[in-house]
């Protein structure tokens, strides 16, 4: 890993090596399973009420924290009211912000969450205040793990780097940047896993990745963008490169809410001005699926929407007719990475044959994000990745009128026939009537062009040879580090 976690608590985790290796340590009472299906974790059985509010659990007996102790489905209150306690401080509390009486105990104003009610031992149940068709998948990420209240407590602040939970695997020692270390349970509800455990080495220089990975000192790695080339055509190490699809979209936002992108037909010119297809086979060396839309092929159960071919001189005379020809906007990008810088660059070089001289302004990544947030540039470069692996994680923060600025809506995108959809979706009673909202919402979004969509994008790792039955998962909480082996 380039850096240490900032945190091992579940309540507390927002970044992806954080929560790569609380999926280890921790489990929830789902997880996502192959097809980012939802199944039973700690769960053995659920079922939902017919109006979609109410879900009940059965527990697995004999399911144990590492300290020993059974999991009881008093655990799972207490875990789920200590992320939305105003106490912890979570930037999770929003995973379960649905449940009944959530806001009130998170406001203060109760002192228990009204709709988590323990039924039993095992039994566990939990009322929503609304429909919400995604909830499974919610009780699948990170925020939702179970945690002892005992240790918890006790511990502290300290929890987070001396977590205890349910995991195949707990924390044998972890000294900040250099190393973490993971020591294999014999006593995991699914088995032992196949490794004594796992080492995470802290090296942040990518060089030096690449070094320790050939002398044979680190058995995977995320290839580099600058070492992909070389990997790829090496007899070596070729055989053993993985990719797997990413539940992302990187696009250029185009912010709608003044000239010259609050005209819609200057957003589209913009779509035609730009050859997607030909930068995903040069500069990102096939890396890539070109974007349809903004949701990823993997969450799309309906046929994409038709996405805009390069068509420089319909987008040419799009910009005459609008009366914006030699218009100047301002175009921001985050610094570093370089990769960004350059691709700000072949973005500028396409605009300018049209007519559209974009000024690049680079900025550190807190700055640029509140830049951004707060609506100054008419563009920017940015991307999505799935908090959870749904299409509505695609179109509601990013899209509905009532998520503008931080929320995630930073293009200031607002159409109200858009909102209803989604809003009619996240209520669904029937996939089928919920994915048929969603398509409508995507065909919409897609024809006011509020981003330019690029491409969604492959996360590329190289193995050694003795390193078997590795696999590349879609959604990093999938990877409980059970299946992989070494053979020497």
């Amino acid at each position: 890993m380039s850096a240490d976690p900032f945190t091992l608590d579940p309540a507390l985790i927002t970044d992806v090596p954080g929560g790569s290796i609380a999926a280890k340590l921790f489990n929830g009472l789902l997880r996502i399973g192959p097809g980012l299906r939802v199944e039973p974790d700690i769960a053995s059985s659920w079922r939902v009420s017919k109006d979609g509010l109410l879900y009940s659990f059965s527990l697995k007996r004999g399911v144990r924290f590492s300290n020993g102790r059974e999991v009881r489905a008093e655990d799972f209150k207490y875990s789920f009211e200590r992320l939305l306690s105003p106490k912890t401080l979570s930037p999770n509390s929003w995973v379960l912000s649905r449940i009944e009486g959530a806001k009130d105990f998170m406001k203060g104003s109760a002192p228990a969450v009204k709709g988590i009610i323990v039924r039993g031992p095992y039994a566990l149940d939990i009322k929503l205040e609304k429909p919400f068709s995604p909830f499974p998948y919610l009780l699948a990420m990170t925020g939702a793990y179970v945690v002892p209240r005992e240790v918890a407590q006790s511990e502290g602040p300290d929890f987070s780097s001396r977590p205890v939970g349910t995991g195949p695997f707990t924390v044998q020692k972890w000294q900040p940047n250099e190393e973490l270390v993971l020591k294999a349970r014999d006593d995991y509800f699914g088995g032992r896993p196949k490794v004594k455990g796992i080492v995470y080495r802290i090296i942040p220089e990518e060089l030096t990745q690449v070094v320790e990975f050939k002398l044979g000192n680190l058995d995977v790695i995320n290839i580099p963008d600058a070492d992909y080339s070389r990997f790829r055509t090496d007899s070596k190490w070729s055989r053993y490169i993985s990719m797997a699809d990413g539940t992302d979209t990187y696009y250029l936002g185009l912010n709608c809410s003044r000239p010259p992108f609050n005209d819609r037909r200057m957003r589209q010119a913009v779509n035609y001005a730009i050859d997607r297809k030909k930068i995903l086979a040069t500069f990102m060396e096939g890396r890539g699926t070109l974007a349809n839309g903004p949701v990823p092929p993997e969450l799309r159960r309906w046929a994409s929407p038709p996405s805009y071919e390069y068509n420089p001189e319909k987008a040419r005379r799009i910009i005459r007719q609008e009366g914006f020809a030699g218009v100047k906007v301002k175009f921001y990008v985050t610094s570093p990475p370089q990769d960004i810088a350059d691709m700000a660059e072949i973005i500028q070089a396409y605009l300018k044959k049209v007519g559209i001289n974009a000024e690049l302004k680079s900025l550190e990544w807190n700055t640029y994000k509140e830049a951004i947030n707060q609506g100054e540039p008419n563009m920017f470069w940015l991307s999505w990745w799935a908090d959870y692996p749904d299409a509505e994680n695609f179109l509601y923060p990013l899209f509905d009128s009532v998520n503008m600025g931080a929320a995630g809506n930073r293009t200031r995108y607002s159409n109200k026939e858009v909102d209803h959809l989604i809003e009619q979706g996240q209520h669904a009673s029937t996939a089928a009537s919920r994915d048929g909202y969603y398509k409508e919402a995507e065909d919409l979004i897609v024809k006011d062009a509020p981003w330019v969509f690029f491409w969604h994008t492959k996360s590329v790792t190289v193995r050694q040879p003795w390193i078997k039955n590795y696999v590349q998962y879609p959604v990093y909480s999938m990877d409980k580090g059970m299946d992989i082996s070494i053979v020497r």
